[in-house]
């Protein structure tokens, strides 16, 4: 028996669904590779800064006063 696929239809027949699956697989698996990487990284805005040195402020006429 002959099991049809309905998936992608072209002139290549079987090949066909077999290019559709692979290509969709591909993308699943770039998809899950990225998802782990960003379950495991920590976000920058969330990590410690590393110069923990003020920024020293001084007063000058260089700013503008605030009304």
């Amino acid at each position: 028996m002959h099991t049809v696929f309905v998936l992608a239809h072209g002139a290549l027949g079987d090949f066909d669904e077999l290019i559709f699956l692979s290509i969709a697989a591909i993308f699943l698996i770039m998809m899950g590779i990225a998802w782990v990487r960003s379950l495991v990284s920590t976000p920058p805005a969330l990590e410690e800064p590393t110069d923990s040195t003020p920024t020293p402020t001084t007063d000058t006429d260089e700013r503008f006063p605030l009304d």
